[in-house]
Formats: C-alpha cells, structure tokens, sequence
C-alpha cells in the first residue's frame, strides 16, 4: 500500500500536479513580498517597520522561512525531475510541437522553464546573501536600536549594476511565472480549451503586472540617484 502510493506520488502527473500547487504558494508569497517591498515608499520608517513587524514574530519568522525555504527547494527539484523525465522520453528536438487535445501550448516561456528557473534559484541565494546577511547598518525606530534595511536598500539599488541585474532576473521571471501559472490551473482541472486560452492570457498579464511592481522599485532608485520624491528621508 505504502509502496503504490509512493510510486503514484512519483509519477509524471503527481509531480506536475504538487509543482501546481508549490507554485501557487511561491506566488502568494510573492504577492505579500512585493506589498513590503513597496513600503520602502512609504513613511520614513515605513519599511524598517515592516521589517520589524515580522521579527516580531521571533521563533515563529524562522519557521515560516524555513518551510518557504523547503517549499521552494520542493518546487525546484520536481520541475528539475520533470525536465529529465521528458528530456529522457523525448531525447529529440522536434521542430513543430502538437498535441493530441489540439493546438498545441508551447511557447518560449514553456521551453526555457528550467532555465529562467534555475537562473531565479541562483538569483535568490544571492539576494538573500546581500540583503538578510549583508552589510548591517542600524537606525533608532520607536525609540530602538534596529537594522536599517531601508538604507542597504537604496544603497544598494543606486549602482546600476546591482540594480539593472535585479530588472533582468525579474524579466526573465515574467516567463517562468507566466507559463508556471496557466500551467498550475491546467494541472488542477482548467483544460478546457477556451478556458485555457483564457488563463493563459490573464498568467501572462498577472506575471507582467508583478515583476513590473518588483522592477520599479530598483529602476526608481537607480534613476533617482536614491533622492527620488517618494522616497521619505
């Protein structure tokens, strides 16, 4: 009993089905990311704050960070797993694709899924790198001694190399979210062919609206010299 349900769980469509479910986690996550991210727009110290808020929570913050970190490795191991899978079926290039239910989906953001994926893990590392465990300078907030992330923010995002590196992994992320969505939806039930077009066009805009929420951020420093009006000092 054991072993069948580790074999189904194994199989080609249970894995595509949990790096569904993964990916929709990783984009709530992302969601909520972004809207702190953006309060670095905010009040003076609108974004330590935020910061704050969430090691407020103590133990509790390295519990959700290391499930997220897990979630995240989960999701990079099955879609790594998928890929060999059909590189091991299909050892061939083909030069037209189709698919017996129709038209068939694949697009650029579809074939350069384990690339753009594999370049964003590395590109996490490193952000985690710079920003969690780099440099720490302090501030007074409420009358406390706190990390000014706000500042190793916009230090950081006045050089253009950091900041132009950060705009080119979040475009190239516009495909991986685009595809990894309306391939979530049809994965858990939404292949229905009008439906999926439908989908596939909204994943394609939802990804579009977030990264550029996420690029504005380093491109407005970056063009502003770190001195921009939205930025409260």
């Amino acid at each position: 009993m054991n072993f069948s349900i580790l074999k189904t769980l194994n199989s080609q469509v249970s894995r595509k089905y949990i790096t569904g479910i993964t990916g929709i986690g990783l984009i709530v996550f992302l969601v909520e990311h972004l809207i702190g991210n953006l309060t670095v727009f905010g009040s003076v110290g609108a974004f330590n704050e935020y910061v704050e808020f969430l090691h407020s929570f103590g133990s509790l913050l390295y519990v959700a960070e290391l499930g997220l970190f897990i979630l995240f490795l989960y999701h990079s191991i099955l879609g790594i797993s998928i890929w060999l899978n059909r590189r091991k079926a299909r050892p061939q290039r083909y030069d037209i694709y189709s698919s017996k239910g129709g038209q068939s989906h694949q697009s650029l953001a579809s074939k350069s899924m384990i690339y753009t994926g594999v370049i964003t893990l590395i590109f996490i590392v490193l952000h985690l790198a710079h920003f969690k465990f780099g440099t720490v300078y302090t501030t007074t907030l409420n009358g406390e001694e706190v990390r000014d992330l706000k500042r190793l923010v916009i230090e950081s995002f006045t050089q253009p190399a950091i900041a132009l590196s950060y705009v080119f992994v979040l475009a190239l992320l516009i495909f991986h979210l685009s595809h990894g969505f309306w391939s979530a939806c049809t994965s858990l039930g939404m292949q229905h062919n009008k439906t999926s077009k439908k989908i596939q066009v909204g994943s394609y805009g939802f990804a579009i609206i977030l990264m550029l929420g996420f690029m504005f951020i380093p491109l407005y420093i970056m063009l502003t010299g770190g001195e921009g009006s939205l930025i409260s000092y």
